[in-house]
């Protein structure tokens, strides 16, 4: 196959999927339309309530009267379907999707504090949460620490670190304060040794002196005090237990929910430091100790001691992880090594976490507790909270954009972000469904950045109860009263059948019949919804209504099938006429006057302007009327936009002017034309011996003629002296060809006189005998046609010498 060949056969194919994808588009857009208008026809539908749920593009119309005789369901559907079957506007029940942001609510992390949502069924709506990392926050750090008896040499490097690490937050925080508290485990079997004397002093076989165990003890609020601070660890003392993991979900849960007992600032970035070297127990662990009460998340401090560990189960992760979020608390691990990876585990659980090793007797403390407040800090995240018992009815997606300028869909965390940089996350909400009970109360959800003491409250105001429930208007159920049987009121027409020949007459209101093959309705049954001409999926283009069989169009709308629009604004061109003035607009489109314009506003003739006769009516015109403005508008038609009269419109040039005269004395010909860089040299025949020159300027987007007023005519003297000049030339030329003739034949006679014929018989001596001696001469000429010319002579040979003795 030939490069060309396999050319055309790549453009046929591209032809064809260019065909079959546009087939396609327009059978999804069909099916789309058709569908959502499906989904809004269902003869389960009684009530508005039921139609809202059927999905965002569902209306209902309230209008009194509406679609007599038809089914209750016909009330619902699209609001376009609504409007085109008689609905008016005040009646249609649309519940619309709406935003309203307070900004009446100052912040300075978090903005904005305060929106509301108008949600319906199927309907979704979006906001923007703007998140921004100051410089230097009030930090609150509270030690959360593992007193067991494995613990001492961390608890000993407690009493020293403290005081370092207080001076070195004071360059990353404006005020920094701390606090203190201890756990070890569930004081009850098997979790500890419960013999009387192991239950005060757990290391009695080691000969030292530990307190009794204990699930969370509060012991130092919140305070600038680092004297305190420092006196408070030194007089702690290390306990003991039976097994390995400890209480320290416990702990933490306690000490993030106690806001007052702990002193946490409103203001302030709130640390929760643990410092453990064994995993800590999760929940059903307690069952173990036959404690089946799963734990309420509430706050348990008596005497800051923890009340109820001994009758609640150790909180899920996912209730410590809501809790800490709650409570705007980060979480930091310091874990021993040996149990790096069991904390590491628990990040992607935990938002706002940060586990880190300590390594031998906690000489990293300090080091570890800054380098973890910087990466929490960088790490700007939010997440969604909804009321109990109502996620299920609602969608949430968050998409962030990050101060770097990336945006990952489903992202809710930034990372790197400085501080003064601000992160942009923006969340859509859809709603599912309505509330079984039917209710519309208000749903609250919140957007909470991790570790930000700020959140954006969000009301979702749930539009499932109609408007028209006070009217009365939202059912359409008719009263079963006596009434007459007079069928007068259900007829169009004395003459006509009672409901047209489609329903039944109760009451003296049509009740139409059902049809497989649609709806039928109308105060006499005689509308329906398939009857009528289909366009684009939809009876009448969804344009007008059917009535007894034909469109009754829309006032925009006009046409059979109701799809033409009645405006013509869809066929003005850019210079504001219709059809660029060279056509009509029928249906919505240009219908061009000219066969040979093209475009969708007749903007396109690439033969118009091409042949010098297209402009003869325009010449005629302007030569009988002149360029006057009386004479503009007539001649407007047929002419370009600009003509004008020039004395010469031969051109610049030598070659040009030679090539207009040429062109002139061709009086056969109707028309002629030079290809120049400004346009075309034409010639109009105004009379039989007379021509008119004129120049067709295509420099511009549209052709200016510029016409000559002087004619041009065949017997002038110019003419005449070309005439003469040629008969002359000719004539001259002819003679001297015939000179060179005769030459040519004088010579040739010479040469037959000089060269006698060798074929004389000089061996017959006694006799003669004449013969024939027959040769061919040809004359040539450059200028004549190149045809041999044969003559023949007959010349008696020679008799030999002794013939004549």
């Amino acid at each position: 196959m030939t490069p060309c060949m396999r050319l055309y056969c790549d453009l046929v194919a591209l032809r064809k999927l260019l065909l079959l994808l546009f087939f396609i588009s327009v059978l999804l857009v069909c099916v789309r339309s058709d569908s959502a208008d499906n989904r809004c026809l269902s003869s389960l539908i009684f009530t508005c309530e039921d139609c809202l749920r059927r999905g965002p593009e569902c209306a209902w119309c309230s209008q009194e009267r509406f679609l007599d005789g038809a089914h209750v369901s016909q009330r619902c559907g699209s609001v376009s379907d609504l409007r085109v079957r008689g609905c008016e506007e005040a009646f249609i029940q649309n519940p619309n999707v709406k935003v309203k942001v307070n900004a009446t609510v100052g912040s300075s992390q978090v903005s904005p504090r305060e929106i509301d949502i108008h949600l319906r069924p199927g309907g979704e709506a979006s906001f923007v949460v703007e998140v921004q990392q100051l410089e230097r926050y009030p930090v609150d750090l509270y030690y959360l620490v593992d007193v067991s008896a494995s613990m001492q040499v961390y608890l000993d490097r407690l009493k020293t670190a403290g005081l370092a690490l207080s001076h070195l937050m004071k360059e990353h925080s404006s005020d920094f304060r701390v606090g203190f508290g201890s756990f070890v485990d569930k004081p009850l079997s098997p979790y500890i040794d419960v013999h009387p004397s192991k239950l005060l002093n757990p290391c009695s076989d080691y000969e030292v002196n530990c307190r009794p165990a204990h699930g969370f003890i509060h012991v130092l609020p919140i305070t600038h005090n680092m004297t305190e601070f420092t006196r408070v660890i030194q007089e702690q003392r290390i306990s003991g237990n039976m097994d390995t993991p400890e209480g320290g979900f416990d702990a933490m849960l306690q000490a993030a929910v106690c806001q007052k007992d702990v002193g946490w600032r409103p203001e302030a970035k709130r640390l929760l430091l643990v410092m453990t070297d064994q995993p800590s127990h999760l929940a059903l662990d307690s069952k173990l100790a036959g404690i089946v009460v799963p734990h309420d998340g509430r706050c348990h401090l008596e005497d800051n001691i923890y009340s109820q560990t001994t009758t609640m189960e150790h909180p899920t992760i996912a209730q410590l992880a809501e809790k800490l979020l709650e409570n705007s608390v980060y979480s930091i691990f310091a874990v021993d090594q040996v149990q790096y990876r069991w904390y590491e585990d628990l990040l992607d659980l935990i938002p706002g976490s940060y586990v880190g090793p300590l390594v031998s007797k906690a000489s990293n403390l300090k080091d570890l507790v800054v380098q973890a407040y910087k990466r929490l800090l960088s790490d700007v995240e939010v997440q969604i909270g909804l009321e109990d018992g109502q996620a299920q009815r609602f969608q949430v997606n968050v998409s962030a954009l990050c101060p770097d300028g990336s945006t990952v869909s489903g992202n809710t965390k930034c990372s790197g972000v400085r501080p003064t940089q601000t992160v942009f996350f923006k969340v859509t909400v859809g709603m599912i469904g309505c509330p079984e009970d039917g209710g519309d109360r208000d749903v609250v959800m919140s957007v909470r950045p991790v570790g930000f003491n700020e959140s954006v409250s969000v009301r979702i105001r749930q539009s499932c109860v109609c408007g028209c429930a006070q009217t009365g208007l939202c059912r359409d159920d008719p009263s079963s009263s006596d009434c007459p049987a007079d069928t007068s009121s259900c007829r169009a027409h004395r003459g006509a059948a009672v409901c047209s020949g489609r329903g039944l007459c109760k009451c003296g209101t049509c009740v139409c019949d059902s049809s497989r093959l649609g709806h039928i309705y109308g105060k006499f049954c005689e509308m329906d919804d398939f009857s009528c001409p289909y366009v684009t999926g939809r009876v009448c283009g969804g344009h007008g209504r059917c009535v007894s069989g034909e469109c009754v169009c829309l006032s925009d709308w006009t046409g059979e099938s109701c799809d033409c629009p009645v405006s013509t604004e869809s066929c003005v061109s850019d210079d504001g006429l219709i059809c660029s003035g060279w056509g009509k607009c029928v249906c919505g489109k240009c219908v061009c006057d000219d066969a040979r314009r093209s475009g969708a506003f007749c903007e396109k003739c690439p033969i118009c302007y091409s042949s010098c006769q297209s402009h003869w009516s325009c010449v005629r015109c302007h030569l009988s009327k002149g360029l006057g403005s009386d004479a503009l508008q007539l001649c407007n038609h047929s002419c370009a936009p600009a003509v004008q009269y020039v004395d010469d419109v031969s051109g610049t040039t030598a070659q040009t002017q030679r090539e207009t005269q040429e062109a002139a004395v061709r009086l056969n010909e109707l028309c002629c034309c030079s290809d120049l860089l400004r346009g075309k040299h034409c010639l109009y025949p105004s009379s039989e011996k007379c021509q008119h020159r004129f120049l067709v300027d295509l420099a511009s987007d549209r052709p200016q003629l510029h016409i000559s007023p002087d004619p041009v005519c065949v017997w002038s003297r110019r003419y005449l002296k070309t005439f003469l000049s040629t008969f002359l030339l000719t004539v001259t030329l002819g003679i001297g060809m015939l000179a060179v003739v005769r030459q040519l034949l004088r010579a040739g006679n010479c040469s037959w006189q000089s060269n006698p014929d060798p074929q004389f018989d000089h061996s017959r001596k006694n006799s003669y005998v004449p013969t024939t001696n027959e040769k061919t001469i040809t004359y040539r000429r450059d200028s004549l046609p190149n045809l041999p010319v044969e003559m023949h002579s007959h010349m008696p040979k020679k008799p030999p010498s002794d013939a004549w003795q």
